[in-house]
């Protein structure tokens, strides 16, 4: 037993440690929680490492460090930790994102080195709901995207992405790695759009992430043409009704605080601000 203050990269052995500090905290470490329910501890199928922050021998604090560096029930004092190991293996994450204090904390430190970021959101409202809302009748256009509609779906998808990123999801690997992603949320059923007469998307939503306690709503995007008409609200309450029925007993997302059009839909469909998540973007 570790009996020292001290972090390491955890193995599989470590999973039900891991499990249980992620439990914490279910609505913000939804995402992280569904990948390591799915994959383990081991780096190669979870897609990176879980580092590990010890205090007096027991396991308090996480950070997932792959495609995203990812904070989890963080202290100062483990932020420092996971700050140090991530200087010495250098940048590899496309991103850091996580609940706003710690990473914030994680930039202070690790800007000097990694900076200058892109761009750095340092207040996205994290937003959940229980229940439908009483007021907002759901669409009855928007339905799960079936399978042999990816390709109808990925137009929307890649425009969605590059709005809200800043950078499309096809440079580099071509697309691969994102359309793979599109393709397993769609055969997971938890793809939503509604299309028009002409099979184009006028709406659409993901969730993202899934666990037994809680799930993360992703992607909301309506078409240009159809901002302003009154689409967002209903599309929402539909993918809602899914989601609170097929999925998790909670629903959550998080929006940037610039977006006062989304900001506004959310909570007339019922979702209440109950905490900050912030992002920094290479």
């Amino acid at each position: 037993m570790l009996t020292q203050t001290t972090s390491r990269v955890l193995e599989p052995s470590d999973l039900d440690a891991a499990l249980a500090v992620l439990d914490r905290e279910p609505v913000a470490n939804a995402f992280v929680t569904a990948r390591v329910q799915i994959a383990g501890l081991d780096p190669w199928r979870l897609g990176g490492e879980m580092w590990g922050w010890y205090e007096h021998g027991m396991l308090t604090s996480l950070c997932y460090a792959g495609a995203n560096l990812v904070p989890i029930c963080a202290t100062p004092r483990a932020v420092r930790a996971f700050a140090d190991r991530a200087r010495r293996a250098g940048r590899r994450c496309s991103s850091i994102v996580g609940p706003a204090e710690p990473t914030a904390q994680l930039w202070r430190l690790l800007e000097p080195g990694w900076g200058p970021a892109r761009e750095v959101r340092t207040h996205q409202p994290l937003m959940v709901t229980d229940h439908l809302p009483g007021d907002v009748a759901a669409d009855p256009y928007v339905r799960r995207v079936r399978k042999d509609e990816v390709e109808r779906i990925m137009p929307a998808c890649v425009a969605m992405f590059t709005e809200e990123v800043g950078i499309s999801p096809m440079a580099g690997d071509g697309g691969l790695l994102y359309q793979a992603r599109v393709a397993e949320l769609v055969g997971a059923g938890r793809s939503f759009a509604r299309f028009d007469t002409d099979g184009r998307v006028v709406f659409k939503a993901e969730i993202g992430a899934a666990t037994d306690r809680a799930c993360q709503i992703q992607g909301v995007w309506v078409a240009p043409e159809y901002r302003g008409k009154g689409i967002a609200a209903p599309g929402m309450a539909a993918v809602l009704r899914y989601a609170l029925a097929d999925v998790a007993p909670v629903a959550s997302l998080y929006v940037n605080d610039f977006n006062t059009a989304a900001r506004r839909t959310y909570l007339r469909v019922g979702f209440q601000e109950v905490g900050a998540f912030m992002s920094v973007l290479f």
